[in-house]
C-alpha cells in the first residue's frame, strides 16, 4: 500500500522513520560540532532561518536519557558512532567543559502472566502445593527444574537499625505464573520449606547466596542448590568478568530495561497487603531471573585458548 504524504504541520510521531530520515539524523549528529561553534552567530539570525529550523522534524525528548556531568555545554568535539542496531544506539558527546551522554532507552520488560499472591499461612501453603505439583510435572517431562527466586524486605534508613526480616518471597518457573508469598505474615509452612530445601530443584538469581543466607537467618530455612546468574554469565559471555546485576544482565542478553523504581524497591514490604505495583515488581524480578537462566544455559561456555 502506498504511504500517503504527511504534512510538515501535522503530528506524525505514529509513523516509523524512513531510512532517509534516519540517515539525516546521523548526519545531523555528526555536524553538531560545526553548528555549535557557530551558535553565537546563528542566535542573531533572521525570522526566516528560525522558521526553517522549526519546520524540521525533531526527535521526541522522551526517546533520550541525558546524563550531564556539568551544567552546560559550550561545544561538542566528537561523536562516537553507534555499534548496535539503530533501536539500541548509544551516542556520546565530549567537550572540554562538559560530557553529555545520550542513550536510546530500551523497552521495559514486565511479567505478563498470572501473579498468585498469598498472604496467610493457609494461602502460602496452598501456593506451595501448586508449586510442588508444577515441579514434579516438570521433572517428569524434562528431568531438570529451575526456579527464579528472589526476596524483598523492609530497608532501614537509620544508622544502627537493622533491616527487616525477609518479608516477601517470589518464585517463578515459567512464563505463565509467578508466586508472590508474603512470608512476613505467613511464615514458611512445611510444604514451602520442603520445596526450598529440595536439592534437586535449582533456585536461580543474581547474588542468590545472599538471599538464601537471609532466609536462613530470618526464618531458619535452608535454600538448597543455588545458581548465581552473575557467575554463570561470566562463564558464558566472552568479555571481562564483572559483577552483573539483574538489570545489567537484562540489558546485555535481552536488550530490555528492568524497571527499578526506588519508591517500590525501598518501600514497606511488611505492609498489611502488597499493592498491585509491588506485586508486579516482585513477580517480574523472579520471572526475569528464570528467563535469564534459560538464555544463559543455552549458550556454550567460553573456551580459554590461552596456553
Amino acid at each position: 500500500m502506498e504511504t500517503p504524504p504527511i504534512s510538515s504541520e501535522s503530528n506524525d510521531w505514529d509513523r516509523p522513520f524512513t531510512e532517509e530520515e534516519l540517515h539525516e539524523i546521523d548526519v545531523a549528529f555528526q555536524s553538531a560540532t560545526k553548528r555549535l561553534q557557530n551558535s553565537e552567530d546563528s542566535s542573531s539570525a533572521g525570522d526566516g532561518d528560525e522558521n526553517r529550523r522549526k519546520s524540521r522534524r525533531r526527535l521526541p525528548e522522551s526517546l533520550f536519557v541525558f546524563d550531564f556531568q556539568n551544567e552546560a555545554t559550550n561545544s561538542m568535539s566528537s561523536l562516537s558512532p553507534c555499534t548496535r542496531t539503530r533501536s539500541q544506539c548509544s551516542y556520546s558527546f565530549r567537550s572540554s567543559t562538559q560530557a553529555a551522554k545520550i542513550v536510546m532507552q530500551y523497552p521495559e520488560i514486565s511479567f505478563k502472566g498470572r501473579v498468585i499472591y498469598s498472604r496467610t499461612t493457609k494461602e502460602v501453603e496452598n501456593s506451595a502445593v501448586e508449586l510442588l505439583n508444577f515441579v514434579e510435572e516438570k521433572k517428569r517431562k524434562e528431568g531438570h527444574v529451575a526456579l527464579g527466586f528472589d526476596i524483598e524486605w523492609r530497608p532501614s534508613f537509620r544508622k544502627g537499625v537493622a533491616p527487616g526480616k525477609a518479608a516477601v518471597m517470589q518464585i517463578c518457573g515459567d512464563k505463565s505464573s509467578c508466586y508472590v508469598l508474603h512470608i512476613i505474615h505467613s511464615g514458611i509452612p512445611q510444604t514451602l520449606q520442603s520445596l526450598l530445601e529440595d536439592p534437586t530443584v535449582v533456585k536461580v538469581g543474581v547474588w542468590i547466596a545472599n538471599d538464601a543466607y537471609k532466609v536462613s537467618v530470618d526464618h531458619n530455612v535452608s535454600v538448597k542448590t543455588l545458581e548465581d546468574l552473575s557467575e554463570l554469565a561470566n562463564k558464558k559471555l566472552d568479555e571481562e568478568p564483572k559483577k552483573w546485576s539483574l538489570a545489567s544482565l537484562t540489558e546485555k542478553l535481552l536488550a530490555k530495561q528492568l524497571p527499578k523504581p526506588r519508591k517500590i524497591r525501598l518501600g514497606n514490604w511488611e505492609a498489611n497487603e502488597l499493592s498491585k505495583e509491588k506485586l508486579q515488581y516482585a513477580a517480574t524480578d523472579a520471572f526475569v531471573s528464570w528467563y535469564l537462566y534459560q538464555a544463559l544455559k543455552s549458550l556454550p561456555e567460553i573456551v580459554d585458548n590461552k596456553t
